[in-house]
């Protein structure tokens, strides 16, 4: 019986050093992007060595996935299947302004990894690995609500969903919610252009 409690101690112990770990990360990340983030600081950090660090996550891509995935499930994107019921001009609004609320709460970690990913691999393949799918299934239903759907309307849409027009947007001082408005009208613009 002692054997078994034991094991339950070392078990516990080490899942709460992995978090420490991943929770370093984490802040690191979102301070100075995941590219700028040595190992040593987030070792540091957790208050380990760079050897247990290594133990628990043995490549940098072992380190994003937890991290990434971690922050994803506690910073989920909006969820597009409760805009389906809406059409036009109301979905579009609903899911612009949530998506905006959503770039709002997280434009700390938006802005570094997007700013790493330019020139870091590993933050590229990991952003669009966590965001990409979910961006995209935002895109699809507010593209059906769309007036038309030819190239002119989806580039306008795509430059709506865009984190830097949202925070242009905000730069400005618009709310979310009127900077969602500002975009959903150059997207029904696109319908009287249509209908000449």
């Amino acid at each position: 019986m002692k054997r078994k409690y034991e094991l339950r101690q070392r078990a516990e112990a080490q899942a709460e050093t992995r978090r420490r770990i991943v929770e370093a990360a984490i802040e690191l990340h979102s301070t100075k992007g995941p590219a700028r983030t040595t190992v040593s600081e987030v070792a540091d950090l957790a208050g380990v060595q760079r050897a247990t660090l290594y133990k628990h996550f043995p490549t940098l891509r072992d380190l994003g996935l937890a991290c990434s995935g971690l922050y994803s499930e506690r910073n989920p994107a909006p969820d597009p299947s409760s805009w389906l019921s809406l059409d036009g001009e109301e979905r579009l609004q609903l899911g612009l302004t949530e998506l905006y609320q959503f770039f709002d709460r997280n434009r700390a970690m938006i802005s570094r990894v997007l700013a790493d990913s330019v020139s870091d691999e590993l933050t590229r393949e990991l952003f669009e690995l966590r965001f990409g799918q979910q961006m995209g299934a935002i895109r699809a239903a507010l593209a059906e609500a769309l007036p038309s759907r030819g190239n002119k309307a989806l580039a306008a849409l795509d430059l709506a969903l865009s984190f830097g027009t949202w925070r242009q947007l905000s730069l400005s001082g618009l709310s979310n919610s009127d900077a969602a408005q500002v975009m959903v009208r150059a997207l029904l613009a696109q319908r009287a252009t249509v209908r000449r």
